[in-house]
């Protein structure tokens, strides 16, 4: 089960977008936060994995 959140972030003239998504670990069954800034276009990939 994996929560996720989406932000937009503007820097000058580019736009980016920080996505944040808790997967579980495999190694110790805890739940980590994964966060990568990115171009919006790419965030249903980061999602998708």
């Amino acid at each position: 089960m994996a929560k996720k959140s989406v932000a937009t972030l503007q820097t000058g003239s580019k736009r980016l977008t920080k996505a944040v998504k808790m997967v579980k670990s495999p190694k110790t069954g805890a739940y980590v936060f994964v966060e990568k800034i990115m171009d919006p276009s790419k965030v249903k990939e980061f999602f998708a994995k």
